[in-house]
């Protein structure tokens, strides 16, 4: 069944059944007009998909909001879901948000880790990393991440990560202040404690005394130059650059295609991992 949102008449939303894996919208915030579509795709190991996403436009307290989030999972799927049901909720009840959206989203992510933390006998002993990002009324735009699901801004003149790879070679003393270790064996990447290839993440209680949920935030102005924003998880990055990517998704007006097609590349490009990717168009 489809299902279409309308706020004042300019805002439309396209999906399939919830457990829908495509899908799109569009909507006039101001005088920009914003698109998005979304993919994401099973990988190859044998385990139910662990990776969410959030694609959506919302209107709070007079202002219209995009939210956009690729959570990607290890060790199970119950933390990238209880992300996509509560991270965007949390965010929008701090009272700092509409003043410093950047502390509102600093504290939401860390109050989001300690809620799966204290669930942790439902929501098992995996975790899951995140990049959400919410525009506000068109005008700007605010990035955050942890772990290595990555955000990428493009506008007319250069394309930029507004995000960054939290890898646990790049955080070793943190780490090893903290009382862990990384391993690096031959043939394998950089894993805390043996374990994990990213040093932040939410959830992961046997591992959290030597891990962060702290996010990385990036404000960035949308102005008439601005082109796309492009959210995945590593199912894209391994075996796509950013460049690439840009390439990629810049041959195709319509978000949902471009989306798609990044998505069709990585498998073809023998990506074994779970795959997501949000495309977001401006001015489209």
């Amino acid at each position: 069944m489809d299902r279409f949102c309308f706020f004042k008449g300019i805002c439309s939303e396209f999906a399939g059944l919830s457990s829908s894996e495509n899908g799109k919208g569009k909507c006039l915030q101001g005088r920009v007009r914003v698109s998005y579509g979304f993919s994401l795709v099973k990988g190859k190991a044998n385990h139910p998909m662990e990776d969410y996403h959030v694609a959506k436009f919302v209107e709070v307290k007079g202002h219209k909001l995009g939210l956009f989030a690729i959570f990607d999972g290890h060790l199970g799927d119950k933390v990238p879901l209880y992300l996509q049901k509560h991270l965007f909720n949390n965010i929008l009840k701090e009272d700092e948000f509409w003043i410093h959206p950047d502390k509102a989203i600093t504290k939401a992510y860390e109050k989001t880790d300690k809620a799966i933390l204290s669930h942790s006998p439902e929501l098992g002993k995996g975790g899951s990393t995140a990049v959400t990002a919410i525009l506000i009324d068109g005008r700007k735009l605010w990035i955050a991440n942890v772990g290595d699901s990555r955000g990428i801004l493009v506008t007319c003149a250069f394309q930029k990560a507004h995000t960054v790879d939290h890898e646990p070679d790049a955080e070793r003393d943190n780490i090893e202040t903290k009382g862990g270790f990384v391993s690096s064996m031959p043939g394998d990447v950089p894993r805390v404690n043996g374990q994990l290839a990213v040093s932040r993440a939410f959830g992961d209680k046997s591992l959290k005394s030597h891990l962060s949920s702290d996010p990385d935030i990036h404000p960035v102005d949308i102005t008439s130059d601005t082109e796309l924003l492009i959210l995945a998880s590593d199912g894209i990055w391994k075996v796509i650059d950013n460049q690439a990517a840009v390439d990629i998704a810049r041959k195709f007006k319509d978000p949902h295609v471009a989306a798609k097609h990044l998505t069709i590349e990585a498998v073809e490009r023998d990506s074994k991992d779970d795959i997501s990717c949000i495309v977001v168009r401006f001015n489209a």
